[in-house]
């Protein structure tokens, strides 16, 4: 069993690598070597090697016997499932949302789509990116529905890929917009508006997806010069 310092430890690394990946500062294909990964993060193989695993099992990142760790490269037909999936939770999260909207927990989202604006007027793409997709996790924790949450960020952050492999760079503009329409519906107490918009969200997002494009690559030395040790 893994002591608790290994465990948090072994979060860490999860935590930095998954924050570089939404971010887009991990391109789909990199190769994550483990002694590189040991020696920025200060810990042994062993627990690189646990993180890893831990990342694999999100859909993250592939692990290849006798090759090694690479960041993940989503097919199209995985980019259309994970969109599938998500109008099916997002629109009953939706619904439930309206059900048991409150004061607070619209002015939270206010406040959220307001930290978006502010990602979106200097141009901090990292910061933008993530905020954009926390707006779909923010609801589920709002609603105190904590396996939603997760769910919904393992999900987002699988887009997060998708987005950086096939997204044209105009085609995620509108998202902040839209975001502020559906918050504007919750408030109204208007489920099938809300419902409708956050649909249509999704499909405006899958959409901008151009899946014959030329596909980035990227160093993990790069990435890594910008993750905090």
């Amino acid at each position: 069993m893994m002591s608790l310092m290994e465990t948090s430890t072994t979060s860490f690394i999860v935590e930095s690598l998954t924050k570089a990946i939404v971010e887009h500062r991990l391109m789909p294909g990199t190769k994550l070597a483990e002694q590189k990964l040991a020696d920025h993060f200060g810990v042994s193989r062993t627990l690189v090697r646990q993180a890893l695993f831990q990342l694999s099992q999100n859909r993250l990142i592939r692990l290849e016997p006798a090759r090694g760790a690479f960041v993940a490269t989503p097919s199209v037909d995985e980019a259309r499932q994970v969109f599938a999936v998500r109008r099916m939770l997002e629109a009953e999260m939706v619904r439930s949302f309206v059900a048991q909207r409150t004061t607070a927990k619209i002015r939270a989202l206010k406040q959220h789509v307001a930290a978006e604006k502010k990602a979106m007027e200097s141009e901090d793409v990292g910061q933008r990116t993530e905020l954009l997709g926390d707006f779909h996790v923010r609801m589920a924790e709002l609603m105190g529905n904590e396996v939603l949450a997760q769910l919904l960020g393992e999900l987002i952050s699988r887009c997060a890929l998708i987005t950086l492999m096939y997204q044209s760079s105009t085609a995620a503009e509108h998202s902040h917009d839209e975001h502020a329409e559906i918050v504007t519906a919750l408030a109204d107490g208007d489920a099938d508006h809300a419902v409708l918009l956050m649909q249509q969200h999704l499909d405006h997002v899958e959409a901008g997806l151009t899946f014959d494009r030329d596909l980035p690559t990227n160093d993990l030395s790069m990435a890594l010069s910008s993750l905090a040790p």
